[in-house]
């Protein structure tokens, strides 16, 4: 079955509200969506929103990729032929993760509805549920209890607390929340390159009672040595971002001595489904667990994040909340959320109904 058309749009989708994070506020996201049409009428949706701080990439130039003669010229290709495909392209763009995304999203969808099977069973599903955390960004305690609350009362039993700006502020943040809540809430942690040693130091002693389920990329990507300073026990619960952007990054953290103990995997980040699988399977033979995360994302791609990591044995955690966060999307369905866990919507390709 042959490739009939590609087009790509985007999309400038506001968030519900709001949120600081350590270097900046954000109240909307551009997200770039590509569309694969197959010559039977199948089409198969891709969507990325890379974040230029992070990879180098804007949504701009991850929508002018996705318009280029490299596309155009997958017209009349065979979609049996989609992992091929995707390390042509790849070849063309290897700097750009969401311009893969996005192509690697839609050649997935397309080629699963093809088959007619979701995009997991292509890699054999091991997974079925998992609960996902939710995200309270950089505020005054008394705003993170209120946000705290609401997410409780909507079933959620896990928060992800952005810090990294001052953190005497953030122990007093994580203190009352676990005062609030006790065993009630897991509570999650990332400093989004916050911190330097000292502060590392000053907030693990402060919070050493409170068993943080996790502490994600505490300091600048680059000074991963600085964590081997740190006890085999806390760099255990320490999670690789920014630290890892491909498969070669993974291959370097996954040797001994291993500075994080979990992995963090963005689809905007590694290029989509095959990128992230890569990445995964190295961190299984190191025995390092993943942390499957996003960014302010379409159903579309939070959906295709979630298809990878049921087909990972080795998937502990899930921050997939990137949709939540939007007022507006191009699709509905993907997946179901009860009481703060995800499971696929079930379906051919991707389960995805658009708008």
């Amino acid at each position: 079955m042959k490739i009939r058309s590609l087009r790509a749009w985007s999309a400038n989708l506001a968030l519900k509200k709001p949120y600081t994070i350590a270097h900046l506020v954000c109240s909307d996201v551009e997200n770039v969506f590509l569309e694969v049409e197959l010559d039977n009428g199948i089409t198969g949706l891709g969507a990325a929103n890379p974040a230029p701080e992070v990879v180098g990439e804007t949504p701009a130039q991850c929508l002018e990729n996705c318009r280029s003669g490299v596309f155009e010229r997958l017209q009349g290709r065979d979609i049996r032929q989609f992992r091929r495909l995707i390390e042509e392209v790849y070849t063309q763009f290897p700097g750009a993760p969401g311009t893969l995304a996005a192509l690697d999203i839609a050649l997935h969808d397309a080629y699963a509805q093809f088959a007619g099977v979701p995009v997991v069973a292509l890699y054999g599903q091991k997974i079925t549920s998992l609960p996902t955390s939710v995200t309270i960004g950089i505020m005054d305690a008394t705003g993170t209890l209120e946000e705290a609350e609401a997410f409780y009362r909507q079933g959620f039993r896990i928060l992800k607390i952005k810090t990294g700006m001052q953190v005497e502020e953030d122990i007093e943040r994580v203190l009352k929340l676990h005062e609030r809540f006790g065993r009630q809430m897991i509570l999650r942690v990332d400093a989004n390159q916050g911190y330097d040693p000292a502060a590392l130091t000053i907030f693990l002693s402060a919070t050493r009672r409170l068993n943080l389920e996790l502490i994600e990329q505490p300091l600048p990507a680059g000074l991963e040595k600085s964590l081997l300073e740190f006890d085999p026990g806390v760099r255990k619960i320490l999670v690789a971002d920014e630290s890892i952007l491909s498969a070669d990054s993974a291959r370097t953290l996954a040797t001994p001595p291993q500075p994080f103990g979990i992995f963090n995997i963005k689809l905007m980040k590694c290029g989509g489904i095959a990128g992230a699988l890569h990445i995964a399977e190295i961190a299984r033979q190191a025995k390092i667990d993943l942390f499957w995360g996003c960014n302010d994302e379409s159903i579309v791609s939070i959906t295709a994040a979630l298809h990878a990591a049921f087909a990972c044995s080795h998937t502990r955690y899930l921050d997939l909340d990137g949709s939540f966060d939007l007022a507006e999307d191009v699709v509905s369905g993907g997946f179901r959320l009860e009481n703060g866990c995800l499971s696929l919507a079930g379906g051919s390709g991707l389960g995805i109904r658009r708008l």
